[in-house]
């Protein structure tokens, strides 16, 4: 009798179990050297303490992304470790900053379940939340994974499919408690744009790019300590090609925007998410992005911008993201909507 486990395949999940994932984390100052040498993250906020306590903070807090992977990998032996893919997000919400020296834990609850067409799998829609060492939750978001089934024969149950926001409400929006931005270093955060200076309907060109290799993305997804086989095993796709983890795509299309958006300080929500093709070692990837919508907060100096973050292969045309039938078009890796909070 083997004490290996092969994961939980579609008709192993039931609608309303909360499921508690193993190994919380501590993060130290090593997650954050090591997601900015993975990544071109130049962010001031999340780099240098002494900006931080200029904006009100006691310190530099952890990157947004790094606490979304962590968490994010927690969730994968219990939920993904079988996916053919991971298909969206929505309702993201950044409840509270987390500081090096906090331990990570996770928790999920199933609010959805479809069989596929072809039976051979089926879509699991689960929210998930991050806690710190006290409890207290410091991320909350709603994913949706396509999972193979052990049994394409295996009955299951009617399907539920969750009512989902379309977005988080500027209202709902959490500002770290004594973030301001009033008395701002425009000079050593790298750009002078202010909120005000971003229009709705705006798109901007990120211009930089960055080409995937393979041992940064399997270093990148052992980091998070992501588990899912399509990201490590050849033999996982009848391709024989390994999926870049779509965490290393955010993370990859939010550094690039930098340049442009380098007052973006700290994303906020999570409104939806679609990794619309795969990546794979040997794409080169940009950016670029559109202004959705704008939101003072009560927060002195701060305001919140929605945005539209598009990764790309590089050469595909200048913001074209749809066909004529609204499928995304073949180059498209990423369209991600999130809030984003910045300088007034």
């Amino acid at each position: 009798m083997t004490k290996a486990g092969a994961g939980r395949f579609f008709e192993d999940y039931r609608l309303g179990e909360t499921i508690v994932h193993a190994v919380p984390r501590t993060l130290a100052g090593g997650e954050r050297a090591l997601y900015h040498a993975l990544y071109p993250a130049r962010g001031a906020l999340h780099s240098s303490d002494a900006f931080a306590r200029a904006c009100g903070l006691p310190a530099s807090p952890l990157d947004d992304l790094i606490v979304f992977h962590t968490v994010f990998g927690k969730t994968v032996p219990d939920i993904s470790l079988n996916a053919v893919a991971n298909l969206g997000y929505a309702e993201g919400r950044f409840l509270r900053p987390v500081w090096p020296g906090d331990t990570l834990a996770a928790t999920s609850r199933v609010i959805g379940l479809r069989e596929a067409s072809n039976r051979a799998a089926g879509v699991v829609w689960v929210r998930t939340t991050g806690t710190n060492q006290d409890g207290a939750a410091v991320l909350d978001y709603v994913r949706w994974v396509l999972v193979r089934k052990r049994d394409p024969a295996a009955a299951v149950a009617a399907a539920v499919v969750p009512d989902l926001a379309p977005a988080v409400a500027a209202e709902d929006l959490v500002v770290p408690a004594c973030l301001d931005f009033a008395r701002y270093d425009f000079a050593l955060a790298g750009e002078p744009h202010r909120w005000g200076d971003y229009a709705v309907g705006e798109r901007i060109d990120h211009r930089d790019r960055v080409t995937v290799e393979e041992a940064d993305h399997l270093f990148a997804t052992r980091l998070w300590q992501n588990t899912a086989r399509v990201h490590f095993d050849a033999g996982a796709r009848p391709d024989g090609r390994r999926i870049v983890y779509g965490g290393h795509v955010i993370s990859l299309a939010r550094a690039l925007a930098f340049n442009g958006l380098a007052n973006a300080q700290m994303v906020a929500a999570i409104n939806a998410g679609t990794h619309a093709n795969p990546c794979l070692a040997g794409d080169t990837v940009t950016a670029w992005s559109e202004v959705l919508d704008r939101a003072p907060t009560a927060a002195p100096g701060v305001g919140a911008l929605r945005l539209r973050l598009v990764a790309v292969r590089a050469g595909a045309a200048p913001f074209a993201l749809r066909d004529a039938s609204g499928r995304h078009l073949p180059d498209v890796l990423l369209d991600l909507d999130l809030w984003v909070l910045v300088p007034r």
